[in-house]
């Protein structure tokens, strides 16, 4: 009987690096974490930051709306607020460039 291939997908990220694929210091991550209700990481008994993939994508949210749209924490909090059940900017942007990237690779192809 073979064995079969098993996917592991990660559950948790440590800090440091969510702060590698934001590309930003660990630091701003912490600071917004207490600006930001919809960042939440678990912590160990050590008081380690274990972060979600949801808490990944809030934060790329907040990356774009302060480092990319210019808009304050207030504004930013603001927007979050009003924005909560609709796409926002960022998740449109980002699907749209994923389906151009997924378009230029069709054209090489032919």
């Amino acid at each position: 009987m073979a064995l079969k291939e098993i996917h592991i997908e990660k559950v948790y990220f440590s800090i440091s690096e969510v702060a590698e694929l934001i590309k930003v210091n660990q630091s701003l991550l912490r600071y917004w974490e207490t600006e930001f209700t919809n960042i939440q990481p678990k912590k160990t008994k050590k008081g380690d930051r274990l972060y979600t993939k949801k808490d990944i994508e809030n934060i790329k949210i907040i990356f774009h709306l302060l480092k990319e749209k210019g808009f304050t924490i207030e504004g930013a909090k603001k927007y979050l607020r009003e924005t909560k059940d609709t796409p926002n900017s960022y998740q449109l942007s980002s699907a749209l460039n994923r389906i151009k990237s997924k378009l230029i690779d069709l054209q090489e192809k032919l």
